[in-house]
């Protein structure tokens, strides 16, 4: 064949063997992620055999890292976005300033120069998007308010990045490390990146959240199934080029806010669906992409570096991030799921090592280290989301100090002693004030029925308790915060949040203090919806089947009333 294949060689390989040993990782109860990890590793430059075309691979992954983010902004608002920026803009810094000084203080331990533990601690600070998304789909808690805290805090932390590999070049020389040619000064450059960073922002939710909702408006309207597939795709890949080529956007970032502008259109839904098989493909290959990276001779000649290198990530990143959340009076759910989202490190590292590297301020090791720690990290993460639950209990029930996070004095945690007699008992109890929730109360309201709103968004509960809604804050799997509610003397419990991993507990709770109450339960999964009408006999609806039955029911009322008498 005279024409060059690597592209095909390096696609089928990696995904043939990602389904070889994705299928054996599966099989031995492991997640299916460590068995495309080893696939990498496999056909990297690093073992013996067939080696893949490492630079391609790499496209490849960026792509995958494209069409995900911009799933993801398929189903994150502007609102959403700003709902958490209280906790996700300051916690996110701070937990960067923690874990780089763990790493450069771990760097500087081994005789490193000051500038090689600065970026040595920078690339250990932020974790890989892929990876959460991935972690939080599997969960089901994508959509709900403890996912959304984790999707800003990274995005915030992709921000940060973008200034951080705008900076190092300018700062080279600085630090100790090669600088090429005269630099800007660094205000200049950190007003320009700033500049251009707003810049892009403002022009995707100005100009974007018009203009491409019509543009797939238009496209829709020819009818064709392959055009718009395509358009979704051409929009999420050249929207993510375009903010890296002209704005100095990261791919993942550009495709994100691709996805939030394309939300305003009625077919985002429709979109979210055609791009997925693309998603989880090129998923794939982003992590058969990271183990070609791997040489696993790190763990031979480094062994106690590389163990001190996981530990920062997995453990010290984690508990200062959970200690922020804490700090931040958010539940203890949630700290344990946001500390689990961080406690692994992905694109943003490679790029921070590679750079690094390439301007003389990180030495060879300190990218093998870096590598050896993402791919220990990744393989690992699905674990500490395995034991959220478990810890949770256990911390209650073994620790006073846990207990009394849960329990600590907040006035938004129970409900004001001037609140009304009619929302004490045969009430409804709501939990979660999302776009569900909202439609939900707004109907309540419409028929004069007393309800009272759970919700772990603390900005919200204040602005609901502003308007005269009684609210209670927190995390309604806890049994205190449905007691605040008055569960034990409710009529109704609605759970209208998408959070499958603890609706079983709220049900639990519920029946056990009001053993007649009537429970209805949202879900977005239909073999989950079945296992849950049988394990708590509650009403539960599916967004599919609720839909297709009221469309069902507009077209059997036309044709009816269309039907010409005999």
């Amino acid at each position: 064949m005279p024409h060059s294949v690597s592209l095909i060689n390096t696609i089928a390989a990696g995904l043939g063997l990602a389904l070889v040993f994705g299928f054996l990782a599966a099989k031995l109860r492991l997640p299916a992620l460590v068995g495309y990890l080893l696939a990498g590793v496999i056909i990297g430059p690093f073992t013996p055999g067939f080696v893949a075309d490492a630079g391609i691979a790499a496209q490849l992954a960026e792509i995958g890292v494209m069409l995900l983010m911009f799933g993801v902004g398929l189903h994150f608002s502007l609102d959403d976005l700003l709902a958490v920026r209280k906790i996700a803009l300051p916690g996110a810094l701070a937990q960067i300033g923690v874990a780089t000084l763990l790493g450069g203080g771990l760097a500087m331990w081994w005789g490193w120069s000051p500038g090689a533990a600065l970026v040595f601690g920078l690339a250990l600070s932020v974790a890989s998007t892929v990876v959460l998304l991935r972690a939080l789909e599997s969960l089901g808690i994508l959509d709900s308010f403890t996912g959304r805290i984790a999707i800003g805090w990274l995005v915030v932390e992709d921000l940060a990045m973008v200034l951080v590999l705008v900076l190092m070049p300018p700062l080279a020389g600085t630090l100790g490390g090669a600088q090429s040619g005269p630099a800007d000064p660094l205000w200049q450059t950190l007003g320009l990146t700033l500049l251009q960073v707003g810049g892009f922002v403002a022009l995707m939710l100005v100009v974007g959240r018009r203009v491409f909702p019509w543009i797939l408006w238009q496209v829709t309207r020819t009818g064709s199934r392959e055009l718009f597939t395509l358009c979704v795709v051409a929009a999420a890949v050249s929207i993510a080029f375009a903010s890296a080529a002209l704005f100095g956007v990261s791919f993942a970032l550009g495709a994100f806010f691709a996805g939030m502008v394309m939300r305003e259109s009625q077919f985002s839904h429709r979109a979210a669906q055609e791009s997925l098989p693309l998603r989880d493909a090129f998923a794939v290959l982003f992590f058969v992409s990271v183990g070609m990276l791997f040489d696993p001779s790190v763990l031979i000649e480094r062994p106690l570096q590389v163990l001190a290198v996981v530990l920062v990530i997995v453990l010290g990143k984690s508990l200062a991030a959970c200690a922020l959340v804490l700090v931040f009076r958010y539940p203890l759910g949630t700290a344990l799921t946001v500390s689990a989202s961080l406690a692994q490190i992905g694109e943003f590292s490679f790029i921070l090592a590679g750079l690094g590297v390439s301007l003389g301020l990180l030495p060879v090791e300190g990218q093998s280290l870096v590598l050896a720690g993402a791919l220990i990290s990744i393989a690992t993460n699905p674990l500490w989301f395995s034991l959220i639950g478990p810890m949770q209990k256990w911390l209650h029930a073994h620790s006073s100090f846990a207990r009394g996070l849960e329990s600590r004095d907040d006035p938004l945690a129970e409900l004001p002693t001037t609140t009304e007699a009619r929302y004490l008992s045969r009430q409804v109890v709501l939990v979660g004030y999302g776009r569900v929730g909202r439609r939900i109360a707004a109907e309540l309201d419409a028929h004069d029925i007393p309800y009272v709103v759970a919700e772990q968004n603390r900005e919200l509960v204040e602005k609901l308790r502003e308007a005269g809604t009684p609210a209670v804050w927190g995390d309604a799997a806890d049994p205190a915060v449905l007691i605040q509610a008055h569960v034990a003397r409710a009529r109704v419990l609605v759970v209208a949040t998408p959070d499958a991993m603890n609706v079983r507990q709220m049900m639990e709770t519920a029946r056990t203090l009001n053993p007649t109450i009537q429970t209805v339960i949202r879900s977005h999964n239909e073999h989950e919806a079945k296992l849950l009408t049988q394990e708590t006999s509650a009403t539960v609806f599916l967004g599919e089947h609720e839909l297709a039955q009221a469309m069902a029911r507009d077209v059997v009322q036309r044709a009816v009333s269309m039907a010409v008498p005999a």
